[in-house]
């Protein structure tokens, strides 16, 4: 059984999960050709070792985050919520949410 650490559960099984791809820099809508935007849209590298990916909880918290994956292995390192620029520990009990404080 492969497990996934979530950044907000903690680790799972894969099939709560649903992949949403290799991280790759999205082109400049204003200037990017059909060409880039295709190889945006549908190539992968599909290396052997060591991926970054992003993924979807999609049986439990139903938030994106990122890990680094080895595709051999399945071992992960470097979990990050979606947008953060450093990774996270998946043990934290912080939602990453907001707190609303006293709002009512």
């Amino acid at each position: 059984m492969i497990q996934l650490p979530c950044p907000w559960c903690g680790p799972r099984n894969v099939a709560e999960f649903r992949y949403s791809g290799e991280l790759a820099a999205r082109p400049d809508p204003a200037t990017a050709t059909a060409e880039q935007w295709r190889d945006y849209l549908y190539l992968r590298r599909n290396p052997r070792g060591w991926v970054d990916e992003t993924w979807y909880h999609t049986a439990g918290c139903r938030r994106f985050f990122r890990v680094s994956r080895d595709t051999v292995s399945n071992e992960t390192r470097a979990i990050a919520r979606s947008g953060a620029t450093a990774p996270v520990d998946p043990t934290s009990t912080d939602s990453g949410a907001p707190d609303a404080g006293g709002a009512r």
